[in-house]
Order: C-alpha cells, then structure tokens, then sequence
C-alpha cells in the first residue's frame, strides 16, 4: 500500500500538468487584465475574488475555527506571498514579455533556499551553493541582454526584470514564513486566509488606482480566470498533489510552467522565443534544481529491502 506523498505518477501526473497549465496561464491572464485594469486592481481583484471562491469550500471542509485561531500570521502571510507579488508580476508583464516573467518566477526556490539558510539555519553543501550561483548567474546573463535578448522591447524592461525577481523573493520569504509560523494549520485554512488577507492589503490601492473608464469583457473575464483557475482552483490542485506526489514533486511544478506560458505568449500575444531565452531558462532550471536537491530527490527510491 501506498503512502501519502509516494503514490504512483500514474494517480497524480493528470493533476501535475493540469497545475502547471493553470499556473502557466496566470501570466497571460494578468497581461490581459492589467492592459485595462492597471497592475495594481489586477492583483486587488484576483485575490479578492479567489478569497470568494475559496471562502465556501474552507468552511464545508470546517477549517474555520483554524482559521479564526491563527488568523494573524495568516492575513500577514497573504501580503507577502501574494499582494506584493501578484502586484509585482501585474505591473512587469506590461513591459516585459509573459514567458520572461515566467522564467524569472522559476527562481523562485533559489531564493527560498537562500532566505532559507539565512533565517532558519537550513544548511547548504558545496553542491547547493554551485546550484544558487549557476541559478543566479542564468538570471544575470538573461536581464544582461534586456531587452534585445528577450524579444519584447520596453524601457523598463530592466525595471520589470527586478520587479520579478522582487516578487520571486517574497515568494521565498513566505515559504520560510510559513514553515517558522504556519506549520500544522489547514493548507486550505492558510490558503483561504492569505487571500482574504492580500484583499484587505490591496483593497486601498485597487480603489485608489481604479480605471476611470469601465474596462470591457475581456479585462473582466481574464481577471474571473486568473482568480477562480489560476488561483482558487490551483491552490486546490496544489495541496491535493503534496499529499498525494509529495513536496518535491509538486514544487517540481515551477519548472514546467513556464513552457506553458511561453506556450500561451507565443500563440495568443504573438510574442516571440529567443534562443537566449531558452539558453538561461535551462542555465535557470539547472541551478535550482541543484540549489534545492532536487536532482537528489527526484531520483527512483530503492525498494525497502535494498534501502541502506
């Protein structure tokens, strides 16, 4: 029998590359949404609107009394792991192509396993380290060619590069912060809440910077997608895949969405793929699967009987 965590690829590949999609389209979605909308109400209305489709679901499950116990680290883990990022990506998907950010966002657990050895002790071998700095040094040579090696030509492209890596780092935080204060409390009581807690940080900002003109059909239907699929429906997805493939697999998610978002960008927007592109993505990937341990993990577990 199988336990959590370690059930055949076969009961949980579908929902793998279901999230990956999902995750994947947010950039698209948010390009959509903040042409008419602005960054700032894009972010202000997905998390306020994913709070809503979350909020019924949490209370069926009777996650409430969690929720009501812890709802300090909560609310405050929703500004950093999704107010100030989702604001960050809203803002630099206007200026930078949407299969870039999605690069940028894949170093996520670069700076996770940094922020990790900085304030919860966590070691790093000489391996790891070599995986931080082959990481870092794929983000560098991809801002070094912006925005010529990028294919998408802004002024602030080099702006919207440090918005994601910005973003990327919150991300980092917030999965120290969750492990230091979050530990044992209902990933969907956590999730819920850290939505309701990023639409109580946003709400002054997205009425502040709301559009003078009523935006049309497609803003609005990006916005409900971006919310409802990419995330409520996503952080679903998400925590069903920890229990059933384990965290490393489902933190194994970040490097496939990109090739969704590519994906999406190129047929959708018209945006264009660059070899350099390409080349630091994998130079990107290779360092955080290294920096994590990834590479160790994800190798075949050895039967029981030849386990040393």
């Amino acid at each position: 029998m199988n336990s959590p965590g370690n059930q055949p690829v076969s009961t949980w590949i579908g929902e793998f590359i279901l999230l990956a999609a999902l995750w994947g389209a947010s950039f698209l979605f948010m390009r959509l949404g903040a042409s008419d909308f602005g960054p700032l109400p894009t972010a202000g209305l997905r998390v306020a609107l994913a709070t809503v489709f979350l909020w019924p679901i949490m209370l069926r499950q009777g996650h409430w009394p969690a929720l009501r116990q812890h709802w300090r680290p909560i609310l405050f883990a929703g500004v950093i792991n999704s107010a100030i990022p989702f604001a960050l990506f809203s803002w630099a998907v206007l200026h930078i192509a949407t299969g870039l950010t999605s690069i940028l966002n894949a170093t996520v657990p670069l700076f996770g396993a940094l922020v990790a050895w900085m304030w919860l002790g966590d070691r790093i071998n000489r391996l790891r380290w070599a995986g931080l700095a082959l990481g870092f040094v794929g983000v560098a040579l991809l801002a070094w060619r912006a925005p010529a090696g990028t294919g998408f030509k802004s002024d602030s492209a080099e702006w919207a590069i440090a918005a994601c890596l910005l973003a990327s780092s919150f991300y980092g935080l917030s999965a120290s912060f969750a492990r230091r204060y979050l530990t044992g409390i209902p990933p969907l009581a956590t999730a819920t809440g850290s939505q309701l807690g990023a639409a109580l940080g946003l709400a002054l900002p997205t009425l502040w910077f709301w559009p003078a003109q009523m935006p049309g059909l497609r803003a609005w239907g990006a916005i409900i997608a971006i919310a409802v699929l990419c995330t409520g429906i996503a952080y679903i997805l998400y925590f069903r895949l920890i229990a059933s493939a384990g965290p490393s697999r489902a933190l194994a998610v970040t490097f496939i969405t990109p090739v969704f978002a590519v994906l999406y960008g190129t047929v959708f927007l018209g945006e264009r793929i660059t070899p350099w592109m390409v080349g630091c993505a994998v130079v990107i990937v290779c360092g955080t699967l290294l920096s994590t341990g990834l590479i160790r993990t994800l190798r075949p577990a050895l039967p029981a009987s030849e386990r040393p």
